[in-house]
């Protein structure tokens, strides 16, 4: 059930009988040469899509934009930073919350956007409300784990296949992961926002253009995608949200303080 598609008495009629509202939240920023900009929208727009054939949970509009500050260096990303997102987020479930809403699900399709929504999550328990953060990238990897993705590569890849195989630009799909040592020799980049130094991790925060010569990071190299697995996958988190949903409804609100 679509929010924007509702007028406010079917709204008041829905509240009689549940509390919940999921809300869709993506960005815009770079995940590689050979996929969209808006891949973290897209994707959870379209198991949105799925799961709305099987639930009636109240769904509202999609946010576009997220905190990708660190994407930000590359042609095309938009940020609205972490206090952005959490400003947006707090005005949309403030307004929902005035009416009856009380159990939020959030759908989440970037890294980034956590710390906004966990400190929106943290205002509503505090309002006697429920926020739950579900990260579509990390569960399915946790359903399956032949699935467990990076930043642009196999599993967001066959994502979006499953929503539109043109939106991938097969021309750079082979292109092999290519971090660059961006700090010094002696702390050669490793991974997100990271380097090795004397055997340990260690996080530098940075803009991922100057580690990341192509966009894409993780063990899962793009061309592995097919439209098939894509389908499977985005399919297996609707349903697993259809089931969570309803287990949701069902839990008593904490103690407003």
């Amino acid at each position: 059930m679509r929010l924007a598609n509702i007028t406010g008495k079917r709204v008041e009629e829905y509240l009689e009988k549940r509390k919940t509202v999921l809300i869709p939240v993506g960005s815009i920023e770079n995940h590689g040469k050979h996929m969209p900009l808006g891949t973290d929208t897209l994707i959870p727009d379209r198991i949105v899509e799925l799961l709305e054939e099987k639930c009636d949970v109240m769904i509202a509009p999609t946010i576009p934009y997220g905190a990708t500050d660190n994407i930000y260096g590359c042609p095309g990303t938009i940020t609205i930073g972490t206090d952005g997102l959490i400003m947006i987020l707090t005005k949309i479930v403030d307004c929902l919350y005035r009416y009856g809403f009380r159990k939020f699900i959030i759908l989440n399709g970037h890294g980034g956007n956590c710390k906004a929504i966990e400190a929106v999550g943290m205002y509503l328990h505090k309002k006697g409300a429920w926020l739950a953060n579900l990260n579509w990238w990390l569960m399915v990897g946790e359903l399956r784990p032949e699935w467990k993705g990076g930043h642009g590569g196999a599993e967001e890849t066959a994502g979006v296949m499953a929503v539109d195989p043109s939106l991938v630009d097969m021309t750079y799909i082979n292109e092999p992961m290519n971090l660059i040592d961006d700090v010094s020799p002696d702390m050669p980049t490793i991974g997100w926002n990271t380097v090795n130094f004397k055997g340990a991790t260690v996080t530098i925060p940075r803009e991922y253009a100057n580690y990341s010569a192509n966009g894409w990071y993780g063990t899962d190299e793009p061309h592995l995608a097919t439209e098939e697995w894509g389908h499977e996958m985005l399919q297996t988190m609707a349903d697993y949200i259809v089931d969570f949903a309803e287990a949701f409804e069902k839990i008593d609100l904490p103690e407003e303080k």
